[in-house]
């Protein structure tokens, strides 16, 4: 993030807190729980979603942004269909996993993503 954003997000907690208040972010996991075997996406069992339409309800969020494709694949199908029931309409798309296991895409390649996706979302401005 900081190279998508050309701003360093710092090292503490209160420094990343500060560096997502400043470009408008929120970091939220799709999941509340769900049984995993290690961080392998694949063997995720008995998902529950978090309730994210709290803060759509009360928040201005004008995109949301899943990483990698499991993530995508489970706010598809177990936020979104409750969130159409409640007329929330925000926007999602999903962007490459930054995990390490993605080694398909190098770290240039990422930041090029995320910086154009952002950009086109009308979160990030040049």
């Amino acid at each position: 993030m900081a190279a998508v954003f050309s701003d360093d997000p710092g090292a503490s907690v209160r420094e990343r807190e500060a560096f997502a208040l400043r470009h408008h972010m929120a970091l939220w996991d799709v999941l509340a729980s769900c049984d995993i075997d290690g961080a392998n996406d694949s063997s995720i069992r008995n998902p529950h979603p978090n309730d994210i339409g709290v803060i759509l309800r009360s928040a201005p969020i004008r995109v949301v942004v899943t990483t990698g494709t499991k993530a995508g694949q489970l706010y598809r199908s177990l936020i979104e269909p409750g969130l159409r029931r409640q007329g929330i309409a925000t926007p999602m798309m999903t962007l490459a996993s930054t995990s390490p296991a993605n080694a398909s895409k190098s770290l240039e390649d990422l930041i090029a993503i995320y910086h154009d996706a952002f950009t086109q979302a009308g979160v990030l401005t040049e």
